[in-house]
């Protein structure tokens, strides 16, 4: 039996977004979860909480970056898979998915760094702090990503999608439309 390229590149598709969406949907709970652990340690001093948020930092941290790995192949398969979708929704998608790595991403990454690897160097407060930005970070990145998905079924995106392209014009219909879809509140 001879099996199909597009087949077997959506099935690809299929085994990278499954686990594209339980690790992230994992991390953004954990992240939150390792925040109130740290500020709870903070104001009682008491070691239990500790412990178990050195625990959970570092299976987050294996959660993370095989997220982050997952994470970046997906555009690219986007890309070979669905190139017409790309084609016509890369004016609406594009911009978002730039804004969450540049923004939510780059927080995420930065204060993680002091968060598996700052506790001795610098003070609790600080560590407390990371812990929170990086749970703030998760949660702009998830944000931003819902966004993307429900961005190309408004009305607006519609007509962006048939206005010329370019970088420049497509974040001037983004900031334009007022993020609507990123300002809403969860529901």
């Amino acid at each position: 039996m001879m099996l199909d390229p597009v087949l077997l590149s959506r099935l690809q598709f299929f085994w990278v977004i499954s686990f594209h969406i339980l690790l992230p949907a994992f991390t953004v709970g954990l992240a939150c979860y390792i925040a109130v652990l740290e500020s709870l340690y903070l104001k009682t001093g008491d070691h239990t909480y500790f412990r178990v948020s050195v625990f959970w930092t570092k299976i987050f941290a294996v959660s993370f970056g095989l997220g982050v790995v997952s994470g970046i192949v997906m555009p690219f398969q986007f890309g070979t898979n669905w190139s017409r979708f790309s084609d016509a929704a890369a004016n609406v998608i594009g911009p978002l998915m730039a804004y969450e790595g540049l923004t939510a991403f780059f927080l995420e990454a930065s204060f993680l760094g002091v968060l598996l690897f700052g506790r001795k160097l610098v003070p609790p407060w600080a560590h407390c702090f990371a812990a929170a930005m990086v749970a703030v970070g998760t949660l702009f990145s998830s944000r931003s990503i819902r966004g993307c998905k429900l961005r190309p079924g408004t009305r607006s995106s519609m007509a962006a999608s048939m206005r010329p392209t370019g970088l420049l014009s497509s974040s001037i219909r983004l900031f334009h439309s007022g993020f609507h879809t990123l300002l809403r509140p969860f529901w």
